[in-house]
């Protein structure tokens, strides 16, 4: 595999940039629509590694998905089918989502990855299936889920302070449960909420019937789950990724940024103003924009307890602002693609940047970066680290640029066009 060398910016960023859909939508898009009362149209869905999977999975249970020029069609799943094998590869939401599916069948599932999916966490939601009925043979990758008719739903708790999947992986089948579910957490703590907060608002959208007596419960009723055409949002996550280019060259760069967002597009954009950016919003015939813009990066302290995902690109540009800086709540993300605290800290420190691992985050402090090889650890968001230092970085290459397929196919195109201008 050779390395990839990441573009160094001659001035300013500046432009539109367009991001495809979002990685988090499109994978519950896809599970509702293979769960619900009838035929849907999907637009806007990702085309990425993760996504595939989840559609293999989802057809491996019984649905169809058809791929026609700007849609995909979905017939559902009448009756869970199991007995077969699903390959989740590095995707949460494959091994996470589809698991209380596959325990309405009577045969049972068995769930493989790549290696790394091993250390992945899933073992808490595989205890709460458990706990329902479900016969689970292992607490990690590989495993294998069966069910059938003596999982019905009812009353179940759930750990969900390594993710907030194993909270939304519930919610997804519990109308599919003949007596739906209440959902108990165990821990108050549990990361990056607004990832729930979508899924109920996915499933209110068709219908489904949800409510939330207090901040660790959610009640499910059982019924159909109402077919209905959706188009995904762009990720606002890669978003963020691609405006903080303007960040660190000093430029200014505008993307699609829609109203009443089902992402935690308050808490993104803030992220980056906390790093300095200027925000300015505009409404147009096409829905609202961002434009982001900024003379520089300063150093700030950020808790990403909710908006995890972009951790790798804080640390980015913490990496090259004006002062030192401090990202807090986010010790979960040690059990994401790979060790993310782990992983950034060697390879920021690798580049001559100061930077100290704390028990929930990072504590960095700028200083003169040399070149040299960023490694990825096969994690897209670390690919999105290393390339906005690259910017500003001579001699700056990652290691495998390709795994950035997972929530941006065509990274390196629109990467290298942004930043030679030619948006």
């Amino acid at each position: 595999m050779s390395t990839w060398s990441a573009p160094v910016a001659a001035g300013p960023i500046t432009g539109t940039v367009q991001v495809p859909g979002s990685k988090s939508a499109s994978a519950r898009a896809l599970v509702v629509a293979a769960l619900a009362d009838g035929p849907s149209a999907l637009r806007g869905v990702l085309d990425s590694r993760d996504t595939t999977l989840m559609r293999t999975g989802l057809v491996g249970l019984g649905a169809t998905i058809g791929e026609l020029p700007d849609r995909l069609q979905v017939s559902p799943i009448t009756d869970v089918r199991g007995g077969g094998t699903i390959d989740v590869g590095l995707a949460g939401t494959v091994m996470r989502f589809l698991p209380p599916i596959a325990a309405l069948a009577a045969p049972g599932t068995r769930f493989v990855g790549d290696p790394a999916a091993a250390q992945r966490p899933v073992g808490p939601l595989l205890d709460a299936l458990s706990g329902l009925g479900a016969r689970i043979d292992r607490r990690a990758i590989p495993f294998e889920v069966a069910g059938g008719p003596m999982v019905v739903g009812g009353t179940v708790t759930v750990d969900a302070s390594a993710s907030s999947q194993f909270v939304s992986a519930l919610l997804l089948a519990a109308p599919r449960y003949r007596d739906g579910l209440r959902i108990t957490l165990t821990s108050a703590t549990v990361p990056s909420r607004p990832h729930i907060d979508m899924t109920c608002t996915m499933l209110a959208r068709h219908g489904v019937r949800i409510s939330q007596p207090d901040q660790l419960t959610w009640l499910v009723e059982p019924g159909p789950i109402r077919a209905s055409d959706e188009v995904v949002e762009p990720d606002l996550t890669n978003a963020a990724t691609l405006l903080a280019a303007a960040m660190v060259t000093g430029g200014e760069l505008t993307t699609a940024w829609p109203t009443d967002s089902v992402q935690a597009a308050d808490q993104l954009a803030g992220v980056l103003a906390a790093f300095g950016a200027r925000l300015r919003y505009a409404d147009s015939a096409d829905g609202r924009t961002l434009t982001v813009a900024a003379d520089g990066v300063h150093g700030a302290a950020v808790d990403l307890h909710e908006v995890s995902e972009l951790t790798p690109v804080a640390a980015a540009l913490a990496a090259v602002a004006d002062g030192p800086s401090t990202i807090s709540g986010v010790a979960h993300i040690r059990g994401h693609e790979t060790d993310r605290l782990a992983a950034l800290a060697h390879e920021l420190g690798r580049i001559g940047v100061g930077v100290q691992e704390t028990a929930d985050g990072l504590q960095i402090t700028p200083a003169a970066r040399t070149a040299g090889v960023f490694t990825t650890y096969a994690d897209h968001r670390m690919a999105h680290a290393g390339a906005l230092i690259g910017l500003v970085t001579p001699g700056i290459e990652l290691d495998d640029v390709s795994c950035t397929t997972k929530t941006l196919p065509d990274f390196e195109r629109l990467w290298t066009t942004m930043v030679g201008g030619q948006q």
